[in-house]
C-alpha cells in the first residue's frame, strides 16, 4: 500500500460517486463536518484545538429511561461503538441530532453520551478497478484516518479494525485481498505485515488517539485466505509482530487484540486461546463478539471470558454486541433480527435496548473484561424513498453492499447486495434523532431514574400467558407472572384474577385451544389494573425437556462413561436421528458402558407411559440398551433391547407408571456394549397414559 501524505488526507474529500474512494471535493459532508479540535492552514500543517471534554454525570440523574448502577465500574471501562459507516451516512444526506432535536456532529453527540472509544473496520481495497464501491463504508486506511481524527477531537479513543480482505471478513469467509492472490505464505505474511504498518502510521498521522488494533475479524476458522491453523498463526504474528514495531516507533501502547466469535461454543474458545498460548503469540486482548439473541446466555460468556483470562493470562474485551429497540425496518431492506428471532429476555424497545447493553456491560466488569463496543450504533437509513435509497446504497456505499461487489464476494455480495438491515439496532431514530438508550454509556456509572414506571413484556404476544395441560389432566392457572419492567430494580410479579365464565368453557377431555380473559395488579404500580389473556392448550404433553436432543444441551441431560473412553456424547447426524438431525450416540472401540439421564420435574399426578426409540448394532452376545424411570426410590425398566441394524428402530416402552406430584422422578438408559458396538437413543416422551 502506497502511504498518502498526511497534509492530502486532513483535507482529503472523497468522490461521492466512488463512495469516499479518496479524490478530493470541497463541498463533501466529511470536510463540511471537519472536527471541532484540528484546522489546517495554508501551507497544509496540522494545529490542534483544545480537545472538547464532555460534561458527564457525578451522581444519579433523571432520565427517559432506568439504567441500574454498575457497582465497581472502573474508570476507563471501555465504552466503546462502532461508527465504520459515519463517512458514507453523511455523504448519503444523513444528519444525527442530539435529545434536543438540535443537529450535532455525531462526534459531539458519542461524547456527550460517554462513548470513549470508537470502532472503524478497515479493509484493503473495497474498490473494483473503476473506482466504485462494494459498500458496506467503503472502509479502507484513508476512512478510519478521518474517523479517528474526527473522535480525537472530541477526546475519543480509536480502535482499529483490522480485516485483511478487501471487505468483510467473518467466520464463513475470510477471503484474501486481490493484491495478496497469488502469493506463497510468506509472501503474504510480509505483505500483512507491510499493510499493517503503513495503515497505522496513515491512521495515527491524521491525529487519531489509537488504543487498540484488532488484528482480524472474527477469525474462527481462517484469516486472509488462509484456513489452515499453522498458517493462520503465521498471520496473525506478523500482526502483532508489525504493531509491536509501530509502539516501539511511536513510544505508543496500543493493545493487539484478537477477536472471535461463537463465544456460545466454550469449549471451542478455550481451545483458540489454548493454540495461541502454544504457538507463543504475542497479544494482549482476547476479544469476542457477543450478540444475545446468538450467543447463548450472558452467564456463559461471562464464564468463558472468566476462564480465557485466568487460565491464558490475558485481558478480554467484548469486540461486537447490539440489540434492536423496534420491530420497524427503516430503509426497505430487511432487518437482521426481529422481535420473532429473538430468545431473550430483553423487550424490543428503547428501554429493552439500553438493559439489554447494561447487562452486557455489567457482565464485561464481572468477568474483569476492559469494555465493550456496541456495533453501528449509528448505521440508520438513508432516506425513506426506496428508489433513492437504492442509487445512494450503489453509489454511495451507504448500504451493506453494492453490487459491484459481486466481483470479489460473488456468492453474498452479489447475490444479497442491498441496505442497511441494521437500522432497528441502532442508537438513533430513523432520521437520525438520538435514542434516550445511547445515554446508557453515561449513567451505567451512578445509574439513572426513569419517568413513569411501565411494564415492558408484550402481554399481548400471543406466547404471554400460554398453559398447556394433558388431555385428560387438571388446569392449574397461574395465579402470577414475573415481568420485566423499565425500572429493572423492580421484581414485582403481576398477581392475577382469571375469569371464571371463560374457564367453565375449558374441556380437558378432548384436545383443543381456549382463550381465558383476566385482571392482573402489582405492587410496583399502585391503583394500575392490566388486562390479561391466556392460551390455553388442552393435548398430549411430554414432560421430557429437549426430548429429541435438538435444543442446546444446557442441564437438562447428563450422560456418563463407566467403562471405555468418551463413549457418549450427542450427534448431529440426520440419517442417525429418528427425527430432527440429532440423537444421543454411543460407541467406544474398547468395550463400554454408559448412562443417559434426566430429572424431570413439575409433572401432575397421573399414570404415565415412558416411551423411546433406538437403533445400532455390533454390540456383542451381551450388549443391549435398557430404558427406566425412578419414581421416589422404585425403579421400572423398558424390555432389554438387543439393536440389530442401522435405521431398524426399536421402541422402548414403560406402561402404567404411577405418579404424584411432588414425586422425584429420573428418566435414562443406560448402554453396555462389547468393542465395537455403536448406535443412538432418540425422542422420549413422558406422558399420561390417557393421553396416548
Amino acid at each position: 500500500m502506497k502511504r498518502k501524505p498526511i497534509t492530502i488526507l486532513i483535507i482529503t474529500v472523497l468522490i461521492l460517486s466512488a463512495g469516499l474512494s479518496g479524490c478530493n471535493k470541497a463541498d463533501d459532508p466529511a470536510v463540511q463536518n471537519a472536527p471541532a479540535g484540528t484546522e489546517t492552514s495554508n501551507s497544509g500543517e496540522t494545529a490542534t484545538k483544545q480537545v472538547y471534554s464532555a460534561k458527564l454525570p457525578t451522581g444519579v440523574e433523571n432520565s427517559q429511561i432506568f439504567v441500574q448502577k454498575i457497582d465497581s465500574l472502573p474508570d476507563d471501562f471501555i465504552m466503546g461503538m462502532d461508527i465504520s459507516s459515519l463517512l458514507v451516512e453523511e455523504a448519503s444526506g444523513v444528519k444525527y441530532y442530539d435529545e434536543n432535536g438540535q443537529e450535532q456532529d455525531l462526534m459531539k453527540i458519542l461524547a456527550d453520551s460517554g462513548i470513549s472509544c470508537v470502532r472503524v473496520r478497515v479493509w484493503v481495497d473495497p474498490f473494483d478497478k473503476d473506482g466504485h464501491g462494494y459498500g458496506g463504508g467503503n472502509c479502507n486506511a484513508e476512512t478510519a484516518a478521518i474517523i479517528g481524527s474526527r473522535a480525537a477531537a472530541y477526546g475519543i479513543k480509536t480502535c482499529v479494525d483490522l480485516h485483511y480482505s478487501d471487505f468483510w471478513a467473518d467466520p464463513s469467509k475470510q477471503m484474501v485481498p486481490r493484491s495478496w492472490e497469488g502469493m506463497s505464505l510468506d509472501e503474504k505474511a510480509a505483505a500483512l505485515s507491510d499493510y499493517t504498518k503503513e495503515t497505522l502510521k496513515t491512521v495515527i498521522d491524521a491525529g487519531a488517539d489509537v488504543s487498540m488494533v484488532q488484528v482480524g475479524n472474527e477469525i474462527n476458522n481462517g484469516m486472509s485466505g488462509e484456513k489452515g491453523l499453522n498458517n493462520k498463526l503465521k498471520l496473525v504474528k506478523a500482526g502483532c509482530d508489525a504493531i509491536r514495531q509501530i509502539n516501539s516507533e511511536t513510544g505508543k501502547d496500543i493493545l493487539i487484540t484478537l477477536h472471535y466469535t461463537q463465544v456460545d461454543d466454550a469449549k471451542n474458545i478455550m481451545e483458540i486461546a489454548r493454540q495461541l498460548q502454544s504457538a507463543k503469540v504475542d497479544y494482549d486482548v482476547f476479544g469476542i463478539s457477543y450478540y444475545p439473541y446468538w450467543h447463548g446466555s450472558i452467564e456463559n460468556m461471562t464464564q468463558v471470558l472468566k476462564d480465557v483470562s485466568s487460565t491464558y493470562n490475558v485481558k478480554t474485551c467484548i469486540m461486537e454486541t447490539s440489540y434492536p429497540y423496534t420491530e420497524e425496518d427503516g430503509d426497505g431492506n430487511a432487518n437482521s433480527v426481529s422481535g420473532t428471532s429473538l430468545k431473550t429476555a430483553y423487550p424490543v424497545s428503547v428501554q429493552g435496548q439500553a438493559n439489554a447493553v447494561r447487562d452486557i456491560m455489567a457482565a464485561a466488569v464481572d468477568a474483569g473484561s476492559l469494555g465493550l463496543f456496541y456495533w453501528e450504533g449509528a448505521w440508520i437509513p438513508v432516506g425513506s424513498d426506496p428508489a433513492s435509497n437504492k442509487d445512494k446504497w450503489e453509489n454511495l456505499g451507504s448500504g451493506w453492499a453494492s453490487s459491484y461487489a459481486s466481483e470479489y464476494d460473488p456468492d453474498d455480495a452479489g447475490k444479497y447486495y442491498g441496505g442497511c438491515s441494521w437500522d432497528n439496532q441502532a442508537m438513533f431514530d430513523f432520521e437520525g434523532k438520538k435514542l434516550p438508550s445511547l445515554d446508557v454509556f453515561k449513567y451505567v456509572r451512578y445509574g439513572a431514574i426513569g419517568q413513569e414506571v411501565q411494564i415492558l413484556t408484550d402481554l399481548s404476544a400471543e406466547d404471554a400467558i400460554s398453559v398447556d395441560v394433558s388431555i385428560g389432566g387438571e388446569l392449574k392457572m397461574p395465579d402470577t407472572l414475573d415481568v420485566v419492567y423499565n425500572d429493572t430494580s423492580l421484581k414485582d410479579p403481576l398477581k392475577i384474577t382469571w375469569n371464571e365464565e371463560d374457564l367453565s368453557l375449558i374441556d380437558t377431555s378432548v384436545a383443543g385451544t381456549y382463550k381465558v380473559s383476566g385482571k392482573a395488579v402489582s405492587d410496583a404500580m399502585p391503583g394500575v389494573e392490566t388486562d390479561v389473556t391466556a392460551t390455553v392448550s388442552v393435548s398430549n404433553i411430554n414432560y421430557i425437556l429437549n426430548p429429541g436432543f435438538e435444543d442446546e444441551i444446557t442441564g437438562e441431560w447428563s450422560y456418563t462413561t463407566y467403562e471405555g473412553s468418551n463413549a457418549a456424547d450427542i450427534q448431529d447426524k440426520e440419517a442417525d436421528a429418528y427425527s430432527g438431525t440429532k440423537a444421543y450416540h454411543f460407541y467406544s472401540a474398547k468395550d463400554f458402558s454408559c448412562d443417559l439421564q434426566q430429572n424431570v420435574t413439575d409433572i401432575p399426578s397421573g399414570t404415565y407411559t415412558l416411551t423411546a426409540y433406538v437403533q445400532g448394532g455390533d454390540m456383542g452376545e451381551e450388549g443391549s440398551v435398557t430404558m427406566y424411570i425412578y419414581v421416589n426410590s422404585d425403579r421400572f425398566e423398558s424390555e432389554v433391547i438387543k439393536p440389530d441394524g442401522w435405521q431398524n428402530w426399536k421402541e422402548m416402552k414403560i406402561k402404567d407408571i404411577k405418579i404424584n406430584e411432588g414425586d422425584t422422578v429420573i428418566v435414562g438408559c443406560i448402554t453396555t456394549s462389547g468393542a465395537g458396538g455403536w448406535g443412538t437413543v432418540d425422542d422420549f416422551d413422558l406422558s399420561l397414559s390417557a393421553a396416548k
